[in-house]
Order: structure tokens, then sequence, then C-alpha cells
């Protein structure tokens, strides 16, 4: 059995999800290879190729991939398909618009956000915002699998020893065409990789408010979310979003400020390893998942706490 791990990158540089989802692989038998696509990409192969259990690493570097469409990708992969029996990528907004492509070209199911291999054929997910545990077997002959980074840590990197190939880009539809892309720019790190994040909720009653936030993230050099609630209320852009529809997450540090602690909420951080809520209403939800728990008035806690700092 051999299977194929879609590796993304960016300035250079593996993504954090790549290499905590392509920890998943060693739960398979057999030889892992690793795909990485894009132009100009020889930092991110070198670092990529120093992987632990990566037997092999094949690299295209096209400027068709400059900028990576689903289609083009969906259709590399399907070109050398024929050599694998499992197909895995991070379940990032990439892997999710590719996989169930995937899937679809080779005529099976597609297994999503996997915590867990159980077997050969049967793995862990989360269903219902993550308040049950579903084990799911598939009798399919190739598995098309997308994993949720927070469940694993990252690969170790070690020497750069496994074999480096560069393929081709062939037959590559040209039924779509990169238009452009809107990017925040901040100089906080970047929600799914921060080891500490401090969120805010409906709480914080309005944009403006989310600057005591940002004071404090300064300090403790954290990235700065929202839950559903308060971008839905338009607070903060959609790219602050954590929870089920928006962003998992898992680092050392969650800090929740005027959260209630809706279910999709709690979806996408109750992996963090310490969270700290601060909430006037003791009856919160958000209060039985924290490690530690303040109930006060956010707006007088958050300048005694950036003070503090």
């Amino acid at each position: 059995m051999t299977t194929l791990f879609f590796i993304e990158h960016a300035n250079g540089q593996v993504s954090d999800q790549s290499l905590k989802a392509i920890s998943a692989t060693s739960q398979i038998d057999g030889d892992v290879h690793g795909l990485i696509v894009g132009s100009n990409i020889d930092s991110a192969v070198a670092e990529a190729s120093k992987i632990e259990g990566l037997n092999k690493l094949m690299h295209v570097d096209d400027d068709s991939f400059n900028n990576i469409l689903a289609e083009n990708l969906t259709q590399l992969i399907l070109n050398m398909s024929g050599d694998y029996e499992y197909f895995l990528a991070a379940a990032t907004t990439t892997g999710k618009n590719v996989m169930p492509r995937l899937a679809a070209k080779l005529d099976v199911s597609q297994i999503s956000e996997i915590i867990a291999i159980e077997g050969p054929d049967t793995f862990i997910r989360t269903i219902y915002a993550g308040n049950a545990i579903a084990t799911v077997q598939t009798s399919d002959p190739k598995k098309v699998l997308t994993v949720r980074p927070t469940a694993f840590k990252s690969a170790v990197m070690g020497s750069s020893d496994c074999e480096i190939t560069k393929i081709n880009a062939e037959n590559m539809p040209s039924i779509s065409e990169f238009i452009g892309e809107e990017l925040t720019k901040s100089d906080r790190p970047e929600l799914t990789s921060a080891k500490t994040i401090i969120s805010g909720g409906r709480g914080m009653q309005n944009g403006e408010n989310f600057e005591l936030l940002d004071k404090v993230a300064e300090k403790l050099g954290a990235a700065v979310g929202a839950s559903r609630a308060a971008v839905d209320a338009g607070f903060v852009p959609n790219d602050y979003q954590v929870g089920q529809t928006g962003k998992v997450v898992a680092p050392e540090l969650y800090i929740a400020v005027g959260i209630s602690g809706a279910i999709q909420h709690l979806a996408g951080m109750k992996d963090s390893k310490v969270i700290v809520a601060i909430n006037k209403d003791e009856e919160a939800p958000i209060f039985d998942v924290a490690d530690y728990g303040l109930v006060a008035d956010l707006f007088q806690v958050l300048p005694e706490l950036e003070q503090a700092l």
C-alpha cells in the first residue's frame, strides 16, 4: 500500500497544517509519497524533503500552479492515481476543495476531517459539531481523506534522505482561471498556527471594542479571533471566525472574551491546551469547557489585563 499526501506551502515554507496532518500517514502501512506544487518552490521542496517518514517527494514547479486551481490540482493527482491506494490532505480550504473532486473522479466516497486511523479501511472522525465520534469503515479500493490538523502533532523534521522527483504538469483543464485574491495583512500570527489566541464574541458589542483585544494580543504575541455571532454582526471580517463553519484551532492558550460558548464555536476551539473564559454571565456554556473562568465585565478586565502584561 502506498499513500500520496498533498503538501501545502507558503512563503517558501511547508504549512503548519500540512506538517501536522502528514503525521496521520504514520498510522498507515506502506510507503508515503509527498506531492508539492507551485512556481519557484525550491525552498519549500528542500524543507518538505526533510519530513521524517516521507519516502519520496514529487514536485511540480510550473507557472500554471503559481496560483493553485482545484481543477488543475485534481487532474494532476488523478493522472498519478493508479500508483496509490490512499490520498490524504490537510482539511484546509485547498484540501476541502480538491479531495471531494478527486473522490468524485475516482468514483469513491470521501471521508472528511479524520482524527485517527484504526485500520487499513477504518477511520475516526468527529460528528455533530465534535460532540460525538464516528468510526467509519469503507470498502472503496481507494481511500480519499482529509485530516484534521489539530488532532495530530507536527511531523519531525530530519535529514534529507527521501527521493526527490520533478514531474510535469500535463493535460491540465482550462475551464477556470485565476482572477485575483484579497489577503488580510497582519503582523500577528495566523489563526490556525498561533500558539495563543484571544477571541471576542457578541459581548464585545461593536467592532471598535475589538481594539481592546488587539492591545492584549499585541502584548501576548497572540492572534485575534471571533465567534460567528461577532462576525455576522459585522464587528470583524469573516477570516477572524473560529468555529465549526470557521477555522478549527488548537493553540497552547485560548482566551474567550464575551463568548457564550455556542456548540458551533466550541467545535472549533475545544482542543486548545488551556482555555480561559471571561464572561459576565456565570451560566454561559463556555465555562463548561474552560480550564479557568472569570465572571466579570470584560470592559473592566481587558484594560487591567493589558496593564498587567
